[in-house]
């Protein structure tokens, strides 16, 4: 489908409408959320932003002739191209923008137990490759699967301390409302 309408309008033409529609898209993400969220649709988008900005690279250094790998990686980050970053951050962006986007609006309810849930949900889905990288495998970026099971675990840690305090701010509201009044 998308190749025959391509063949019928030039790219030129197909552009603006899709520009104007991802506006539109935008704006209703941050139209029909509440506002306490618009960090987590930042947060949902970022991936996005890595994987397009990616794919730019990917194309300037191919119409010149060379790539990313021929011209060093080591070269592009002592000018500010942190390339590797955007793959990595880039590489399974509408998973990763669910997942990081969950684990962000979890995080303002705070919803702490829910929100290590799906950051271990992205440790899983991260070692095997269907998010932060290019190829399903096994341990295909570990390092970025271990953080999410670290952040998994602080936010754990920290359903349990809210609870904690929870409970003793309950205790002490009992306690304040059983003293009687002088």
């Amino acid at each position: 489908v998308v190749s025959v309408l391509l063949a019928l309008v030039p790219v030129v033409a197909i552009s603006p409408i899709l520009l104007y529609i991802g506006m539109l898209i935008g704006a209703q993400a941050f139209q029909t959320t509440p506002a306490k969220h618009a960090p987590a649709i930042v947060l949902a988008l970022t991936p996005h932003l890595a994987a397009w900005c990616k794919t730019l690279m990917d194309g300037a250094l191919g119409a010149a002739g060379t790539s990313a790998a021929a011209a060093g990686f080591d070269k592009l980050g002592q000018v500010g191209v942190l390339y590797h970053g955007l793959d990595v951050l880039g590489g399974g962006s509408i998973l990763t923008g669910l997942v990081l986007g969950a684990i962000g609006v979890f995080v303002i309810e705070r919803k702490f137990v829910e929100a290590s849930a799906f950051a271990l949900s992205g440790a899983v889905l991260t070692f095997f490759g269907f998010m932060h990288g290019e190829s399903v495998g096994l341990a295909v970026t570990p390092t970025v699967a271990i953080a999410y099971t670290f952040v998994a675990a602080f936010l754990f840690g920290l359903s349990r301390s809210a609870a904690i305090l929870s409970l003793i701010e309950s205790s002490n509201e009992k306690v304040v409302a059983a003293t009687p009044a002088e």
